[in-house]
């Protein structure tokens, strides 16, 4: 039986975030991740965006944290060294009916104190003479990053705070006590139990999973839906130099199947959007058609043979299908009825951008338990 101020369950960007913040504030901090390595599923399966907020209801958790964050991952990167790129993204109209939808996303854009710049089909083709396009906007806040670096960042600032990270180390069981929480599980294999004051529940799609391990009923615990989105890279030399976002899709979960650049100037395309009922990683070569004819919309030029199945990612989304976005949900004792807790979910996109937003958001939750 050990004791530890403070338990994070989760190794993603968002679980070792919030760690190292506590750990950097004199927390005694300790992350238990259940697989091999830090940000195995969700933290490392997505398109690598830093995103401006642009797209997210006004006064909503993640409108406010992507904001925030957006500028905190800026500088963390200046100041510790991870490799990005602030390089902008196109929203492109390709028909004039769907410039209505461009200007509604260029309103909520400015009610998230983001702007945009508003661009001709002629001014469009200026910055990327390949594309498709009636109208545009433009956003220069917005930027891609190595999120592995990343992972390996906020891991680095976790040790040099005293924090420690056990990986390997899966929670069967959560007691919660007088003072704090009894948390039993295996690690490496071994048998462990130990004791904290306070436990952070950031185990992405696996925090619903988390709670009910919990062996008192938890309310508020909303239900979990899980989104696959797949990807194709592209061989060959890229044409663009930015990324680029056809209109979200009507009546979708997605963004459209949109044009993302890795730091190696790789081009690739995605996600999709389809909802699974399990993990589910793996990318259909059959696919290829179907993401041809969705680029080909905004670039006519794509050539399906170029197409190669890239990766996947699952989302631990809050909405089903059909279903209007759900916010983030960061809940403490006053939500779910139990001390010493604090519960996220639904930390899909913009989770990554969001990430040292939302340590802040739960060290300021914490200092008030």
């Amino acid at each position: 039986m050990v004791d530890v101020e403070v338990v994070v369950v989760g190794a993603g960007v968002v679980g070792l975030a919030i760690a190292q913040c506590l750990a950097a504030a004199g927390r005694e901090v300790l992350v238990l991740e259940r697989e091999p390595w830090p940000g195995q599923h969700a933290s490392s399966r997505n398109s690598e965006v830093i995103h401006a907020g642009i797209y997210y209801p006004p006064g909503s958790l993640k409108a406010r944290l992507c904001r925030e964050g957006r500028d905190l991952l800026y500088a963390w990167c200046i100041e510790r060294g991870v490799e990005h790129q602030r390089i902008g993204k196109l929203l492109v109209a390709v028909e004039e009916n769907e410039c209505p939808a461009l200007a509604r996303l260029q309103a909520n854009a400015r009610a998230n104190g983001v702007e945009l710049q508003a661009l001709s089909g002629a001014e469009v083709l200026a910055l990327e003479p390949e594309l498709r396009a009636v109208a545009g906007l433009f956003s220069p806040l917005t930027g891609i990053i190595d999120s592995h670096a990343l992972l390996q960042s906020f891991e680095t600032a976790l040790q040099q705070g005293s924090g420690q990270l056990s990986l390997n180390t899966e929670v069967r069981r959560l007691h919660p006590q007088a003072d704090g929480w009894q948390v039993e599980g295996d690690s490496a294999g071994q048998a462990f139990s130990l004791r904290c004051r306070w436990l952070i529940n950031s185990a992405g799609i696996f925090a619903q999973a988390l709670t009910r391990s919990i062996d008192v009923e938890l309310r508020a615990v909303p239900a979990l839906h899980l989104c696959q989105g797949r990807y194709f890279s592209y061989s060959g030399r890229s044409p663009f130099r930015h990324l680029v976002y056809p209109m979200p899709e009507v009546n979708t979960a997605g963004l459209g199947v949109h044009a993302t650049l890795d730091l190696g100037g790789q081009l690739r395309f995605g996600p999709d959007v389809r909802y699974v009922d399990s993990l589910d990683y793996r990318v259909d070569p059959q696919l290829r058609e179907q993401f041809a004819r969705a680029v080909q919309r905004y670039w006519p030029g794509c050539q399906a043979e170029r197409l190669q199945p890239g990766y996947a990612g699952v989302r631990a989304k809050l909405s089903g299908v059909g279903e209007p976005a759900a916010d983030f949900i960061l809940q403490g004792p006053a939500e779910h009825g139990l001390a010493g807790l604090i519960n996220l979910f639904g930390i899909e996109s913009p989770g990554l951008t969001a990430s040292l937003a939302i340590a802040n958001e739960v060290a300021v939750r914490l200092g008030r338990l």
